[in-house]
């Protein structure tokens, strides 16, 4: 009998996602971030599945963009870091790709690349992220540059906010300021908007949106919002109790005791560790369902097993379902017990957990 573990992915809730994204901002482009295996999720897969109503899919370097066109993904592929070599531009070029352009020496390569079609390209702007992009002087000069090349078909202003999840911070009304002081004068459309900024500022919207981990149903937002109550999880990662334990009070679980219980307690051991990308740092407390029902983690998480409270579910027996993340479950609060975010929870399970597609 194999191990129970798996990650179930609701390909459904991934489109209602996205839909959501497209509605919120009306007459807009969206551009699926489907990097890092569509955040752990399967970036074919995904691809595939919205191939119907996506407008281009968002990827952080030529491999990943590779996976898709060789797959048979027709939609556009946007480089979101740009080409990192200049021989990569054959693929670009080949495969129509859209490329973010941040540093002169990219520009220096498109302009002596012999391209046999135009293509559009992405020219990052530093708003004030400090991360990728040209300052003011240096993105007037790339558009102009960019702006002469005959295979150049279309220079799309684009940016980064730092902190667009934060709702109550001033900062991205700065960097907006900046975005539209610096690009305005070009005319150029405009590429700004993350997630979050897809969710809560629908001044940043421009032409085209970037939506992210909104596609897997997580909120980056740092408060619950009306437009964020909206997203539908779209990875249930599961397991099942492999064996069930009754203790007495004043008795240690698991490496280094850090749980010691405090009355008679039934406790739970879960097919699930560290080594399936569950983070091993999860506090006690830390959420889990058994049986539909809501518990906690206690013990520290070891590499294949995990020990959960089922104190209050004295009819509950081995092969029983365990959800970690997932619809009942909240995967931001067990990121937040962990000291982490969904993303790395999503990108961090393993292959040995395998991912079933939900249609």
């Amino acid at each position: 009998m194999a191990r129970a573990a798996k990650a179930v992915i609701d390909l459904a809730a991934l489109k209602h996602n996205y839909l959501l994204a497209k509605e919120l901002a009306p007459g807009r482009k969206a551009v699926a971030i489907i990097k890092a295996n569509a955040y752990g999720h399967g970036a074919v897969e995904a691809a595939h599945y919205l191939a119907d109503v996506a407008d281009a899919f968002g990827v952080a370097c030529i491999e990943e963009a590779l996976q898709l066109v060789e797959n048979g993904v027709k939609q556009p592929v946007v480089l979101l870091e740009g080409f990192f070599t200049a021989d990569e531009l054959e693929s670009v070029d080949k495969y129509q790709m859209m490329t973010a352009v941040h540093s002169e020496w990219q520009l220096d390569a498109l302009e002596q690349h012999a391209f046999s079609q135009p293509l559009p390209v992405l020219v990052k702007f530093d708003s004030g992220m400090h991360r990728l992009g040209f300052d003011a002087e240096g993105f007037a000069k790339a558009v102009e540059r960019l702006q002469q090349l005959d295979h150049i078909s279309e220079v799309i202003a684009m940016t980064h906010f730092a902190c667009a999840d934060e709702l109550e911070c001033d900062y991205t009304q700065t960097q907006i300021a900046n975005f539209h002081a610096a690009c305005d004068r070009f005319g150029l459309k405009h590429c700004m908007a993350n997630s979050a900024a897809t969710l809560h500022w629908p001044e940043t919207h421009g032409d085209w949106v970037r939506p992210g981990i909104m596609l897997y149903g997580a909120s980056p937002l740092d408060q619950q919002t009306e437009n964020a109550a909206r997203l539908k999880p779209v990875m249930t990662l599961s397991s099942a109790l492999i064996a069930v334990r009754e203790l007495p009070a004043g008795e240690p679980i698991g490496y280094g005791r850090r749980f010691t219980t405090e009355q008679p307690t039934r406790v739970g051991v879960v097919a699930m560790g560290y080594a399936d990308g569950y983070p091993r740092h999860a506090i006690d407390g830390t959420p889990v369902a058994v049986n539909g029902k809501m518990t906690r983690v206690i013990g520290k998480v070891s590499m294949d097993m995990m020990t959960v409270d089922l104190t209050d579910q004295p009819d509950a027996r081995i092969g029983d379902p365990v959800e970690l993340w997932g619809a009942q479950v909240d995967v931001n609060k067990v990121a937040a017990c962990a000291d982490t975010i969904s993303y790395t929870l999503f990108t961090g399970i393993t292959t040995r957990v395998p991912r079933v597609y939900k249609r």
